[in-house]
């Protein structure tokens, strides 16, 4: 008498098709998930919009900088009318403002960098994309056109804010003329150090740094640049606005937004000599360059 397995039937075919997948499928199907998302490590593109460590949709995110970026602008401006009327020393009035800019920025990119980054610039937002075009991990041309159009919008807002808030006219265009080569020198070397310091912290895998390391240094660059550090075309567009000592004439805008722009090229080359290139596919989560 032998002992012979009985015939699988329609049941035992059920059951098999009721067993939960083996570790190796489930291994599998992890790896193909993973295989369809960037690998951004180490990518100075995921300096938000896009970077999954950010937690809104694109509305909330243009929120984010539209709120933010007015805010900026109000620090700014309504420190430079306060300081104004509190002394007549330039010097006690320069470092007001700079206090002022220091802990406002600090508060601001530590409060709105987990929703959109908290770029507050259209200078930095389209250095991170610039940045990130080509691995597919930076932002879309069309969020890059939403989060300058907010950061304009929130600085216009910032300004009459300001202004409100010291019983001003909300809107008088701005009497300061600030046209001179060496103020366009300043603002060259004041953007392009900020792009530098952005990128670079993000390269290097300090991106956590950002909220103290970006608010010291432009509180550095109010001192040590003859512009007293816009280095913000949004910010730029909103001072005009503001008749008020942190103002800018209309008639200044177009050279030095340009003084800004390519103080970004030249702080995105700074990057890419110092950090070299960003490789994609690192296992460790540590921030991976190679020489360029």
């Amino acid at each position: 008498m032998t002992n012979e397995a009985p015939p699988a039937g329609p049941g035992a075919a059920a059951d098999a098709v009721r067993q939960p997948p083996n570790r190796e499928a489930r291994n599998a199907g992890a790896r193909s998930e993973a295989a369809r998302q960037p690998d951004c490590t180490g990518c100075t593109g995921c300096t938000d919009p896009t970077d999954r460590r950010t937690t809104g949709s694109l509305g909330r995110r243009v929120a984010a900088e539209a709120v933010g970026t007015g805010l900026l602008v109000a620090v700014a401006v309504g420190s430079g009318i306060q300081a104004s009327q509190l002394s007549h020393d330039a010097g006690v009035q320069l470092l007001a403002s700079s206090l002022a800019a220091v802990f406002g920025l600090g508060v601001l990119i530590a409060l709105l960098g987990p929703v959109s980054g908290a770029h507050l610039n259209p200078a930095v937002t389209l250095c991170v994309w610039y940045a990130g075009r080509r691995h597919g991990c930076g932002p879309a041309l069309r969020e890059v056109a939403a989060y300058a159009a907010a950061q304009v919008v929130g600085a216009v807002g910032g300004a009459v804010l300001a202004d409100a808030m010291f019983a001003r006219p909300l809107v008088k265009l701005s009497t300061h003329e600030r046209s001179a080569g060496h103020l366009w020198l300043g603002e060259a070397v004041a953007t392009a150090g900020l792009i530098l310091l952005v990128l670079g912290l993000e390269r290097a895998g300090r991106a956590r740094l950002a909220p103290v390391s970006v608010a010291a240094y432009i509180g550095a660059a109010y001192w040590f640049t003859s512009s007293s550090a816009f280095a913000n075309p949004a910010m730029t567009i909103g001072r005009s606005l503001t008749d008020t000592a942190a103002g800018i004439a209309p008639a200044s805008l177009v050279p030095f937004i340009a003084a800004q722009l390519i103080g970004a090229a030249i702080g995105l080359g700074a990057v890419a000599v110092l950090y070299g290139r960003p490789v994609h596919g690192e296992r460790d989560g540590a921030a991976a360059v190679s020489g360029s």
